[in-house]
Order: structure tokens, then sequence, then C-alpha cells
């Protein structure tokens, strides 16, 4: 099994020797393949460094960053061929197959690939699609701040909450991890997938044309090539040199551009603070603070740049960890958990929980003041929930002798279920009744990306829906194991032995208290059970265990 990071800029394959991860050198003897797909006068496909060499000479024969559009129907016109994101994927991935087995002199079929933290379904299904056109068994997804994280071997160090901040050629993610006893917990997740390496050459690309008045002309395919070549070099001289400068020539006329990093990073600031909110949503949603972070890693190509790697020491006071090679992070990652997939003697051991990087919910009419608004958006499971989890809500009918209910499944972090998802849809009959008879709807996602959606009405009757994140890669048997193991997690917090025993503990002490103790004991029985409604383990466990410490210094006050 060999493990793939598939890039915005480059790609690489790698796999577990034995001892430590390798990556695997292509066909010219370099790790890094161009993820970049051209056409040869011949009509033949070029992969990888060739087609980046044709990009300025040749740009209407060749496609690059085409990993942004995944999942979508954009299409890339290549001489006389159409080709869809999937599919030039699907040659960066086979032309990776082949130099892998030509490195290891067998056949290599089956694959961990990475993908970036916040991608959708949609995304994740379309570069398993990818894989199988490459005649690769994609046998798991890791996100790649994760995969990074397993390649700096955090998981050995010690107990720390660990930021990995990941800006590759066309997407951003930001996952904050936390290490202990072993066990690597993914907190929370966020990113862009519309933010990258490529922004931050574009921008010297626009404000070159805006000062020499070109920024609405139409430029030949030629031109803008070279263009962009040339403002990728001057963006990449900054970690040497204060000051650079290129010209050009448009229409016979020579053009001359100069730029500091000051200047640069300047223009670069509207970037910058679009990275800021990511980064600030997962601190929020994990209940951290910025001091709460021991360790930064910055891995992508893109941060290489000194003026990124100088932003986040600002923005987060602390020096970023820089050890491996931030182009080669994911894709050594990769290689180790493929190892974990096959050959587990060899590798440590290490127990890993992952989140919902999106919220799951369904598509609801809603009462307000002024009426009914339909297509309205009822999270369920909130997106950074560690999972498995399994989350049950109660809606109602809306009318009299209502007969059908239909739950349409959306994943996304809007209000409105238009801007969202949909990844899937369950038509229940239910008993006629009157307007407002409840219907519970239950939902329960595990690490397999498989979410299982249960209706179930007044008179106990049950309606399942099965969605799979990456349909086709768990069999019928593992899918039934998985639905068997995700049984144990359809208990109510509320139901818990030992939330019940809780809630009994506190109601004795209530009893045998009086005055203001038996008024604040009433206070911490009523915040447990709005904790308890709202279904969230990790909360629940932690207002247990800080309950439980009242209780203590409570029945001791009680008692002398």
């Amino acid at each position: 099994m060999i493990g793939i990071d598939l890039g915005t800029s480059n790609s690489v394959v790698s796999y577990w020797d034995g001892e430590q991860v390798q990556l695997i050198p292509n066909r010219f003897g370099k790790v890094l393949t161009p993820s970049v797909v051209g056409i040869d006068d011949d009509g033949k496909v070029l992969i990888g460094e060739i087609a980046k060499e044709r990009l300025i000479s040749h740009p209407q024969l060749t496609a690059a960053a085409f990993k942004r559009f995944m999942g979508t129907t954009k299409h890339y016109e290549l001489g006389i061929h159409s080709f869809s994101p999937v599919e030039l994927s699907s040659l960066i991935l086979k032309s990776l197959k082949e130099d892998a087995e030509n490195y290891l002199e067998q056949d290599c079929t089956q694959a961990v690939i990475s993908v970036p933290a916040y991608f959708n379904n949609i995304e994740r299904e379309a570069t398993i699609e990818a894989a199988k056109l490459a005649g690769l068994d994609v046998q798991n997804l890791i996100s790649e701040p994760t995969a990074a994280a397993m390649a700096y071997g955090l998981h050995e160090d010690k107990d720390q909450a660990i930021l990995v901040v990941d800006l590759g050629g066309g997407t951003f993610d930001v996952s904050l991890l936390e290490m202990f006893s072993g066990v690597m917990q993914v907190e929370a997740i966020s990113g862009d997938n519309n933010l990258g390496g490529e922004d931050f050459t574009q921008i010297i690309v626009h404000d070159c044309l805006n000062k020499h008045g070109l920024a609405d002309q139409v430029l030949p395919a030629a031109v803008q090539a070279v263009l962009y070549r040339k403002a990728e070099g001057l963006k990449i001289s900054f970690s040497s040199q204060p000051k650079s400068s290129f010209s050009f020539e448009v229409n016979q006329t020579i053009y001359e551009y100069e730029l500091t990093i000051q200047e640069y990073e300047n223009l670069c600031l509207p970037l910058l603070k679009r990275m800021r909110q990511p980064v600030g949503r997962v601190l929020s949603d994990s209940h951290m603070d910025i001091k709460d972070i021991n360790q930064v890693i910055l891995i992508g190509g893109a941060t290489k740049n000194p003026s990124i790697r100088n932003y986040f020491s600002r923005l987060l006071k602390v020096i970023p960890y820089t050890q491996i090679n931030p182009d080669e992070a994911v894709g050594r990652g990769a290689g180790i958990q493929a190892a974990l997939k096959t050959q587990r003697e060899m590798v440590n051991e290490m127990m890993m929980t992952d989140v919902c990087a999106h919220t799951l919910g369904v598509d609801i009419i809603s009462r307000g003041p002024n009426g009914y608004t339909e297509g309205v958006f009822a999270p369920i499971i909130e997106r950074n929930t560690t999972i498995p989890v399994s989350r049950i809500e109660t809606f109602y009918t809306v009318r009299d002798n209502q007969e059908k209910v239909d739950f349409s499944v959306y994943q996304g972090e809007h209000p409105m279920v238009k801007d969202n998802l949909k990844i899937g849809e369950l038509m229940v009959s239910v008993p006629p009744g009157p307007g407002g008879t409840p219907v519970d709807c239950r939902f329960t996602y595990d690490s397999n990306g498989v979410l299982e959606v249960v209706v179930t009405d007044i008179q106990g009757q049950t309606t399942q829906l099965i969605i799979e994140s990456h349909p086709g890669k768990l069999t019928e048997a593992e899918l039934q194991e998985s639905l068997k193991k995700m049984e144990g997690l359809k208990i109510h917090p509320r139901d818990r032995a030992e939330n019940r025993l809780l809630l009994a503990r506190l109601e004795r002490v209530y009893a045998e208290a009086l005055g203001d103790k038996r008024a604040y004991i009433q206070s911490l029985i009523l915040e447990f059970q709005h904790t308890l409604d709202k279904q969230n383990d990790l909360e629940v466990k932690r207002l247990s265990a800080k309950l439980q410490q009242q209780l203590n210094e409570l029945e001791q006050q009680l008692w002398t």
C-alpha cells in the first residue's frame, strides 16, 4: 500500500520500508511531481515536469491547479480534448502509481490519499473517483494536517496542543490537535478551499498589471503564463533578498516591475486576514486560546514564504516548527497511515480520533412571528464534534392529518439549505394526526464516514437511510459491522448510567441541604440537565468532572 499527497501544485508518493517512510522518486529522480497535465503536438498526454515546462510555451494545451475545482462541473479544453478535474487528477495519480511500481518492482493497487481537512463529501467522492480511474483502491482518505502531524512524529511527543497550518498551492487548512497518553485527538478543523499559494503569486501579477495600466486588457495566454512564472520567481526570491524585479513584453513593448518585501506584505494583507478567520474559528470551536497552543507546525509549499511565516509567528506568538520539508510532510504522513493499515507491528500503534468537518442537519419549515419559512437548515451534528457520535432531535408535523415527512439531509454552515450541500433524502410515512405531532430524527456518524439517519414516528415505527462519505470503500460486511458498533452510541446522555448516578447524587445532596446551599445545588442540577440535553459528550464529561468535585466539597461541608 502506498501513501499519496495529491496536491494542488505538487504531488508526492511514499511507502513504509519496514522502519521508516520513504518518498518515491519519479522518472526524473525527483520526489515532487508537479500537478500539471498537458497535451503535446501529437496529442500525447504529458504529466508533471514536462507539462509544467510547457505552461509558458503552450498554455492552451496545459492545465494546472485543477484540484481547486474537484467535485465541480468545470472542464479544461486542451486542444481537441476536454478533461474534468477528476480526470486530470486521475492522470496525476496514475503517473504516481507507475513511478511507485517501477521503483518497488511490484504492483501498487491500494493507497491512502490525503485531502484537505475542509473538503466536503462531493470533493472527497471526486478524489476517490479519480483514484478508481487511475487503477487505485482507496483504503483511506486522511486529512492533510493529520498526515503532517504523523510525519512530524508528534504522537510520540509529550502531551500538548498543536496547531497545524497547511497552506498549499490552492487550499488552506487549519487543524487543532491535542496529544495525550498516545492519543491524537483532532479537536477542531477549519479552512478555505479557495485560498493558497497561487493567490499569493496572482496578487503580484495583478499589482504589476495595475501599475502599467494593463489590468483591463485581455493578454495572450502565453503572456499571462510568462508573467505568472516571473511573479512566482519574484515571490520565491524574497526568501533571500528584500527587493526583486523582472521585465516582460506585451505587444513588442518591454515593461519593468520592481517590488520590495514590505510592499509585497502590504499587498498580501487581505489574504493574510482571510487566513486569520479559520484560525479563530478553530480556537473558538475548541474553546481554547492562543496561549494554550504549545506547538505550531507549518506545512504546504506556500508556507516557505517568509511573509507568511512571519505573519503566523506574530499572530500565534510561537516560533513555527519546520524541521521537515513542508512540501513533503503530508506525503510522509500518508505513507505512515498506509503502514498503519497494513503493517501495524512495524509502526508504533497510535490511537486517533477525528471530528466531523462540517455541520450535518436537515431541511425544515420554521414557524416565526410572520408565518412559515421554508428551506431553513436545522443542525443535528455540529461541525468539529468528535466522532463517532450520535444525536437525536425532535421535529413536528406542520399540518393536520399529514401523511409524509421529508427529511432532506444537508452539510454546511449556512442558515438556509440552499447555500449548503445536499447529501441525501429520506421520505417517511407517518400516521395521520394533528399538526404538531412529534417525529424523532437521529443522526449517527462514525470514523468510517458512515452517516446513519433514523426517523422514528409517534408509534415507534422507524425508517433508515445510510449515507457513505466514501461510497464503495466499505464492503457490505464492513458496513454492517460499522452500523453494529454505532448501536452503542444511540443512548441519550441523560440515560447513561454514570450520568443518572450523578443526577441521583445531586438530588440526594439537595434533599440533605437547606437554605442557600439548596438553591445552589438546584442550579447545578439545572445546568447539568441542560448540558445533557445538548448531547455533547465532551461538554457532559467536563461538567461531570467539575460537579463531582463540587459535590465532594458540599458533602464535606454538610457533614462537618
